[in-house]
C-alpha cells in the first residue's frame, strides 16, 4: 500500500552526528516537526534551530515552501534565521579581521536567502552595512563581501532604495572613480550605482552629479568584458532616467570629460565613447556575451530614441529657418542662388520655384514645407535629406537630375522617398520605443560612425533609387518599391554586418531580380494545392500533424527551459529552469545558480505544481508580474514574452520567455496539458509547413516514386583539378 501523500520521506544531517531517516508528516506544524527532530538529538530550545535544504542554496524551510519537500531530500537541521541573523550582526563587528572576513563571507551567501534576509533586515543590518562602508576602514576582500551582502540584500526589494544618504553615495562612486581598485569592489559599485538610479529618480540626481564619462572610459578601456559590462549599464541607466530636457544636443558644452552624465545625446554624439566601444568590447577578442550583448543593444536604442523629438516634431511652413533648409536642398540640387526680390517678376519666380519643387519630389509643388507636417518622421526626415546633400553631395545631385530627366511617370520622387524612407527607417529601429528586456540584436555597424542613422539613411535612399530603375516603376508602383526595399533592408541587416560599407555591399547583391528569386524560391516551398481532393486529404490528415506538433510541445516541457529572473535590476545572473515530468503530471521548477549546460534533472528542482492544480494560462498585460510597478509594465517586448499559470486560490508561477519560439512552445504546451486548442503563430506554422510535406510525400507515392532511406552519398573529391569547360 502506497504512503499517505502527506507522509514525505527525508534525511535529516547534524553536524557531528549520523543523519536521520524520518518520515514528515506534511499537516503537523513544522515548529512540531523541528521540536521532534531536536529531540531525536537531544537538543533543547528548538525554537531557536530551523530546517534547510541540504543544498548550494542552503535556503530555508518555511511554512510557505515546505510542500516543495519531495521523497528522498536531504535536509539539514541548523540554527533559526532569527538566530543566524543575530549572530553574522555581531560576528561582522568583530575587532579580529580574519573573523570579520570569514563573517561576511557567510553573510554574502546566507543573504540570498529570502527567510534570513527579513531578519537580518529587522536587525537594522542594512544600516550597519552602509555605516560599514561610509567609516572607509575596510578594503579589499573585507570590502568585496560586504558590498556583496548589501546587493543580495537589497535585491529581494525589501528596504526602498531611497533611505540612503549623499554620503553613501559619494564613498560608492569614489569606488569606482579610482583608477585602480578591486575588480570586485569596482564590479560591486557600479551595479549598485545601476540599481540606485533604476529605482529612484532621488538618486539619479544623486549619481549623475558624482559619476562623469571621463571617470568611466578607463573602465570600457579594460580587458575585463564584466567591468565592461557594468560599466555600459550604468551609462544606459543614467540615459534611461535622465529627464526629456537633460537628453537634448548641447552644441555649447565646453568638456566632455568632466561633464555629468546627465548630457547623455552630447556624450553619445561623441565619437572618444563611440570609438572606445568600438574598439575595446565590439571589436575585442573576447566573444560578446548574452548580457554585453543586451547592453550594447540597449545603448544602441537609447541612442536613436534621442531621434524621437525630430521625428515628432512637425515642420512649421511659417517658420523662415525651416524654409530655408528647402532653398538649400534646392540650391545644391540645381547650383542656383536664391535671386534677389527684384529679379524677375513674382509668377516668374513661382513658376521657377515650383518647377524645381516639382523635380525634387514634393508632393506639394507650391509649399514643400507641407510635406513635413506628416508625424511620424516630421522634421527628421528635412534633416535627413539636408544631410545627404551636404555630406554626399554627388550623389544627391546624380538621383534629383537623373529622375527629373524621365518621363513625370518613371520619376523615382526624391522628396516623397526620403519621407516615407525615414519613417520606414524608423520602424525598423523602433525609434521611440523601449529597449526589449530579452533582446541581444545590436548592430555593430551602427557604433562604427558618429552619425549612424543619417549613413544609414544615405546608404538605403541610393538603395531606393536603384530599385526603383530596377523595377522600372511607375508613380502607380510607388508602394510595392518601398514593400521591396524593406525586404532588402531587412535581409541585409539579418546578416549582422560589421560597418556601413559591408552593409552597402550586401544590398548590392540583393537586388530586385535577387529579391524575386528569393521569393519564388520560397513561395515554391510553401506550396499550396487547392484543388478539391487535395483539400479534402489536408482536412483528413490535419489532426494527425495537429497530434504530431501536440507531442513536440510537450516532449519540449518535459526537457525544460531556463529562464531568467527578472527584478528592477535586471543584470542579477539568476536563473530558475522549469520542466514537465515525463508522465506529464508534475512541472517540476527551482532556481539554480548559473545558466545550465544542457537538461537540469528533475532531483535538483525543490519545487513542483500539479498539472492537476493548474486553473489556466494567463498572457501578456493580464499576468500578474506585468501589472506591478516599474519600467517593464511599459516595455511591449517583454509584454509579448510573458505568461503565467493560475493555480490553487489566486496562486500565481510566473514566467518571461527567453524569446517568443519558447513563448509560442510553453504556452501551447500547457494549453495542450489543459485540453485546449494550440493558437501560437508557432503552431500555425509548423502546421502549414508539416502539412505541405506530408501532402507532397503523399504526392509523391501516388505516382510511384521512391524515396530513399538514406540521402544519396557525396560526390568524391576529383584527382585532377586539370580540365577546361567548354563554353560551346
Amino acid at each position: 500500500m502506497p504512503p499517505p501523500a502527506d507522509i514525505v520521506k527525508v534525511a535529516i544531517e547534524w553536524p557531528g552526528a549520523f543523519p536521520k531517516l524520518m518520515e514528515i508528516d506534511q499537516k503537523k506544524p513544522l515548529s512540531a516537526i523541528i521540536k521532534e527532530v531536536c529531540e531525536g538529538w537531544s537538543l533543547g530550545n528548538h525554537e531557536n534551530f530551523a530546517l534547510q535544504i541540504a543544498d548550494a542554496t542552503n535556503f530555508y524551510i518555511t511554512e510557505k515552501n515546505r510542500n516543495d519537500i519531495k521523497n528522498g531530500s536531504i535536509l539539514r537541521l541548523t540554527t533559526s534565521p532569527y538566530q543566524t541573523a543575530v549572530q553574522l550582526h555581531e560576528r561582522i563587528q568583530s575587532s579580529s579581521m580574519d573573523a570579520k572576513l570569514e563573517a561576511l563571507k557567510d553573510l554574502a551567501s546566507a543573504s540570498r536567502d529570502i527567510t534570513f534576509a527579513m531578519e537580518f533586515i529587522n536587525l537594522d543590518g542594512i544600516s550597519l552595512l552602509t555605516q560599514m562602508v561610509e567609516s572607509g576602514t575596510d578594503f579589499g576582500d573585507l570590502l568585496s563581501f560586504t558590498l556583496t551582502a548589501f546587493v543580495e540584500l537589497m535585491d529581494h526589494g525589501i528596504v526602498s532604495w531611497d533611505t540612503f544618504s549623499v554620503a553613501f553615495i559619494k564613498k560608492i562612486a569614489s569606488y569606482v572613480n579610482k583608477s585602480a581598485m578591486d575588480t570586485a569592489v569596482l564590479q560591486r559599485s557600479l551595479a549598485i550605482l545601476e540599481s540606485m538610479v533604476l529605482n529612484s529618480q532621488d538618486l539619479y540626481h544623486k549619481v549623475a552629479q558624482e559619476i562623469t564619462i571621463g571617470q568611466l572610459i578607463p573602465h570600457l578601456q579594460g580587458t575585463d568584458q564584466d567591468i565592461q559590462t557594468y560599466t555600459i549599464a550604468v551609462i544606459n541607466a543614467l540615459f534611461l532616467k535622465a529627464p526629456e530636457e537633460r537628453r537634448q544636443f548641447d552644441q555649447h558644452m565646453p568638456d566632455i570629460l568632466n561633464c555629468p552624465l546627465t548630457e547623455m545625446a552630447h556624450i553619445l554624439a561623441q565619437k572618444q565613447l563611440r570609438s572606445i566601444i568600438l574598439s575595446n568590447v565590439i571589436r575585442s577578442p573576447t566573444p560578446i556575451n548574452d548580457e554585453m550583448a543586451h547592453q550594447l543593444y540597449v545603448l544602441q536604442v537609447l541612442t536613436f530614441n534621442l531621434l524621437e523629438d525630430r521625428m515628432m516634431t512637425k515642420m512649421d511652413p511659417q517658420d523662415q529657418a525651416q524654409r530655408d533648409i528647402i532653398f538649400e536642398l534646392r540650391r545644391i540640387a540645381f547650383d542656383v542662388e536664391c535671386e534677389p526680390n527684384h529679379s524677375g517678376s513674382t509668377e516668374k519666380r513661382k513658376s521657377m520655384y515650383t518647377r524645381d519643387y516639382k523635380k525634387l519630389g514634393f508632393i506639394n509643388h507650391v509649399n514643400p514645407a507641407v510635406d513635413f507636417t506628416q508625424i511620424p518622421p516630421g522634421m527628421l526626415a528635412l534633416d535627413n535629406m539636408l544631410y545627404f546633400a551636404r555630406h554626399h553631395q554627388d550623389a544627391y545631385v546624380r538621383i534629383v537630375l537623373e529622375n527629373s530627366s524621365r518621363e513625370d511617370k518613371h520619376e523615382c520622387p526624391f522628396g516623397r522617398s526620403s519621407i516615407e524612407l525615414t519613417k520606414m527607417l524608423c520602424e525598423i529601429l523602433k525609434v521611440g520605443e523601449l529597449p526589449g528586456e530579452n533582446c541581444h540584436d545590436f548592430h555593430p555597424m551602427f557604433f562604427t560612425h558618429d552619425r549612424s542613422f543619417e549613413e544609414f539613411f544615405c546608404i538605403c535612399i541610393q538603395l531606393l533609387n536603384k530599385t526603383w530603375k530596377e523595377m522600372r516603376a511607375t508613380s502607380e508602383d510607388f508602394n510595392k518599391v518601398m514593400q521591396v526595399v524593406r525586404e532588402q533592408i531587412m535581409r541585409a541587416l539579418t546578416l549582422k554586418p560589421n560597418s556601413l560599407d559591408q552593409f552597402k555591399s550586401r544590398l548590392q547583391n540583393l537586388s530586385y531580380t535577387e529579391i524575386l528569386k528569393i521569393r519564388q524560391s520560397e513561395r515554391m516551398n510553401q506550396e499550396d494545392f487547392q484543388s478539391r481532393p487535395i483539400l479534402e486529404l489536408r482536412e483528413k490528415i490535419q489532426p494527425e500533424i495537429m497530434e504530431l506538433i501536440k507531442q513536440q510541445r510537450l516532449n519540449r516541457l518535459c526537457e525544460g527551459t531556463c529562464f531568467r529572473k527578472i527584478s528592477s535590476r535586471r543584470r542579477q545572473d539568476k536563473f530558475w529552469y522549469c520542466r514537465l515530468s515525463p508522465n506529464h503530471k508534475v512541472l517540476h521548477y527551482g532556481d539554480l545558480e548559473e545558466s545550465p549546460q544542457g537538461e537540469v534533472p528533475h532531483d535538483s528542482l525543490q519545487d513542483k505544481l500539479p498539472v492537476a492544480d493548474i486553473k489556466a494560462v494567463i498572457t501578456g498585460k493580464d499576468c500578474p508580474h506585468m501589472k506591478e510597478k516599474g519600467a517593464l509594465k511599459q516595455n511591449k517586448e517583454v509584454l509579448e514574452l510573458a505568461f503565467s499559470i493560475l493555480y490553487e486560490s489566486d496562486e500565481y508561477l510566473n514566467f518571461i520567455a527567453p524569446d517568443k519560439h519558447e513563448y509560442c512552445v510553453w504556452t501551447d504546451g500547457l494549453n495542450a496539458l489543459l485540453g485546449k486548442e494550440m493558437t501560437s503563430n508557432d503552431t500555425k506554422s509548423d502546421m502549414d509547413t508539416l502539412l505541405s510535406m506530408e501532402m507532397k510525400l503523399r504526392l509523391l507515392d501516388l505516382e510511384n516514386i521512391q524515396i530513399p532511406e538514406a540521402p544519396p552519398p557525396i560526390p568524391k573529391e576529383p584527382s585532377n583539378y586539370d580540365f577546361v569547360y567548354d563554353c560551346n
